[in-house]
């Protein structure tokens, strides 16, 4: 490859050449003489501008309430009674 004889690639910050450095110490534009060491910094913008993603909705897991436990044991019960009258009948 090309790329790893001609040093690192870079892009100026003032004029947006692309170049190499040809693994000099100095990185200089060869367009503009920008130093590329000189370049401003770029600082992220602050968390409060950063639009945060929607919270993801977790089901609920349902549990047996204690009422829908009485309901089934009453059920239970009612059909033992209903099959206690139908043995009388006999």
């Amino acid at each position: 490859m090309a790329g790893k004889d001609l040093g690192n690639k870079h892009v100026c910050f003032k004029c947006s050449t692309k170049f190499y450095d040809f693994k000099k110490a100095e990185p200089i534009c060869p367009k503009c003489g920008a130093d590329q060491r000189q370049a401003p910094v770029v600082k992220p913008p602050p968390a409060e501008r950063r639009q945060k993603a929607p919270p993801k909705a977790v089901p609920a897991e349902t549990e047996p309430s204690v009422d829908d436990e009485a309901e089934v044991e009453d059920a239970e019960i009612d059909e033992d009674d209903e099959d206690e009258d139908e043995a009388d009948d006999a």
